[in-house]
C-alpha cells in the first residue's frame, strides 16, 4: 500500500521514512549571538542574530539530509536563561 500515513512524527508515502519535523534548541551564546542544536541529530550552528540563525539552521538541515529524507518543518525552541534575586 502506498497510502500516506503520519505516525509518531514520521511520514510514510511510498518512500523512505522521514521525520516531519526537526527541533532545535536555541540559546544565547556566551560569546554573543545565538547557538542552535538539533535534538536527536548532530546538527549545530550559530549566528549573530536570530534572523541569521534561521537561515543558518535551514542551510544546515539541507546539508545534513538527502532531499527524500529531509524534514518538512523546522521548530526552533528558544531557551532563555534568566537569573533573578530570591
Amino acid at each position: 500500500m502506498l497510502e500516506s500515513v503520519i505516525d509518531a512524527g514520521r511520514s510514510y508515502a511510498g518512500r523512505a521514512m522521514a521525520d516531519v519535523e526537526i527541533v532545535f534548541s536555541v540559546s544565547e551564546s556566551p560569546e554573543g549571538g545565538y547557538e542552535a542544536n538539533a535534538l536527536g541529530y548532530s546538527i549545530h550552528t550559530q549566528a549573530e542574530s536570530l534572523d541569521d540563525l534561521r537561515a543558518a539552521v535551514q542551510d544546515a538541515v539541507r546539508c545534513h539530509f538527502d532531499e527524500a529524507e529531509r524534514p518538512s518543518l523546522i521548530r526552533l525552541q528558544v531557551v532563555r536563561d534568566e537569573v533573578i534575586p530570591a
